[in-house]
């Protein structure tokens, strides 16, 4: 915490001249620039225009849609159910994330450097921390209502706003783990690759960071992904073994169908997992690069340049634009809601509940609102 009492707040642009990627460090930057980037010329200037304008694509894609996702789950009470407290809290994530660091890092890819000196880094680099491992986190709880909801059914324990709130309560404190164990010791936040934005130092072959490195993949992304992956893993197989049921029965009765009401939702819940599937393997996606430089960093430098790095963070971001387009485009009741409130965001017909069984439609559109 010393490193922060003592430093100045605001852009600064003073560049020294070392000839390479780190020409235009800050001076008080420079202690936290790893050499290894020294050996790289500067970027083309053309690139930090590109990943600008595309890094300002996404932000805004990413507060427009986060924002509208918010809004109308905030002024239509029938999708403020106690499952949907996860999305909001996802949404919520996805938001902060772009509002709060965009604008740092597309003004640091306009000077082609960090400009904001080391306090705005820790600043920049937590937020970015948090709002990643809460989004991770969300979605893994989803996955595990899902779980519970489908795979074990009756048996399985219901959700409640208690439950809820404290899966919201243990997402947010993970997340503050990671992101104040840096400033108290335990690794440091540093400028990465052409030095338009911070995170964890990866570059340090000591055993603080790199421990530090180790633990934060474990809990941050293997974790949430392995229990992601086993929760749709049975999610499918149970939905896949329903259908199959229901096919083999209706031949032996010689009838075309058996669905009622109830196999509806079933069938609902198998669309569900398959909309919440491609939501989260989008996710890993945009991620999966960013862990990948981390790891390469924590066991050898080959391969890393500034390019590489800067758009593992770019696609890191581009997750906050994914799941208000899922929404939009997988989700009767929010499309319903979304439609009565800004038609112009809405393509296509929305079906408005009445066909069919509106009893499994109503809960089929409950449902997906979850995932």
């Amino acid at each position: 915490m010393e490193r922060i009492a003592h430093q100045p707040f605001g852009p600064r642009y003073e560049p020294l001249s070392n000839g390479s990627v780190t020409d235009k460090v800050l001076p008080e930057m420079a202690h936290l620039v790893d050499s290894y980037w020294s050996q790289f010329p500067a970027m083309d200037p053309m690139w930090n225009k590109i990943l600008a304008i595309y890094l300002v694509v996404i932000g805004i894609l990413a507060w427009i849609g986060n924002g509208t996702v918010l809004y109308i789950f905030a002024t239509t009470k029938s999708l403020r159910t106690p499952a949907n407290l996860l999305v909001i809290n996802l949404a919520l994530s996805d938001f902060g994330m772009m509002v709060l660091n965009t604008p740092i890092m597309a003004t640091n890819l306009y000077f082609e450097t960090w400009i904001w000196g080391p306090f705005i880094c820790d600043v920049y680099a937590g937020l970015g921390s948090a709002f990643g491992c809460s989004s991770i986190w969300s979605m893994c709880m989803v996955a595990l209502d899902r779980y519970n909801v489908i795979v074990k059914g009756m048996s399985g324990q219901p959700m409640t706003i208690k439950l809820a709130i404290f899966k919201i309560m243990f997402i947010w404190g993970m997340g503050s783990i990671w992101t104040l164990a840096p400033l108290f010791g335990w690794s440091r936040y540093v400028p990465e690759g052409n030095l338009t934005s911070c995170g964890i130092d990866y570059m340090s072959h000591n055993p603080n960071p790199m421990s530090y490195l180790i633990m934060y993949t474990i809990f941050v992304y293997i974790t949430p992904l392995s229990l992601i992956c086993y929760s749709y893993w049975f999610i499918i197989a149970a939905v896949s073994a329903h259908e199959r049921a229901m096919r083999e029965q209706a031949k032996k009765m010689n009838v075309k169908s058996l669905r009622s009401s109830d196999d509806a939702d079933k069938s609902a819940e198998g669309k569900l997992a398959k909309v919440a599937l491609v939501t989260i393997s989008l996710w890993f996606m945009a991620w999966t690069p960013y862990t990948v430089i981390n790891c390469i960093g924590l066991f050898g430098y080959e391969g890393l340049t500034p390019l590489n790095t800067v758009w593992g963070a770019c696609f890191a971001k581009s997750a906050t634009v994914y799941n208000p387009i899922v929404y939009a485009t997988s989700h009767p009741k929010y499309r319903i809601a979304l439609k009565e409130k800004c038609p112009c965001c809405v393509f296509g017909n929305v079906d408005d509940g009445k066909s069919g069984s509106a009893e499994g439609q109503s809960q089929a559109s409950e449902t997906e609102t979850k995932a």
